[in-house]
């Protein structure tokens, strides 16, 4: 399924995040709610200089904003090159917001770099 197909979630769904949720990418929250309540994506990380690598996410659907959601991410089919890691619901959700933004400016389904920092520790 491709972004673009889905239907945004009922108003009622997304009032649940509005108080997580600031600003423009309110726009986005009933598309990346139903983004969510599929609990897989496919897309292609951008590379600088060289092909795109392709990944699959896929993540638990939590009930509550607070509830832990946890990512798994596989690039290029490679079972070494998975990785893991757990963050309330609405934090996804506001990734998953981005990456929406991104694919609407874009063309290309990605997450954040913010995203990625998370994913490989790298602020930690």
């Amino acid at each position: 399924m491709s972004i673009e197909q889905l239907q945004p979630a009922t108003p009622q769904q997304a009032s649940v995040y509005l108080p997580y949720i600031q600003g423009a990418k309110r726009n986005f929250l009933p598309y990346a709610i139903s983004l969510y309540q599929k609990g897989v994506l496919e897309g292609h990380r951008k590379i600088e200089a060289s092909d795109n690598i392709p990944f699959v996410a896929s993540w638990n659907v939590a009930t509550l904003p607070s509830d832990l959601t946890r990512c798994r991410m596989q690039f290029d089919g490679n079972a070494d090159l998975s990785y893991e890691m757990m963050m309330a619901s609405f934090e996804f959700i506001s990734f998953l917001i981005e990456l929406m933004d991104n694919y609407k400016r874009h063309r290309a389904t990605d997450f954040s770099q913010a995203f990625y920092r998370k994913l490989l520790r790298i602020d930690e």
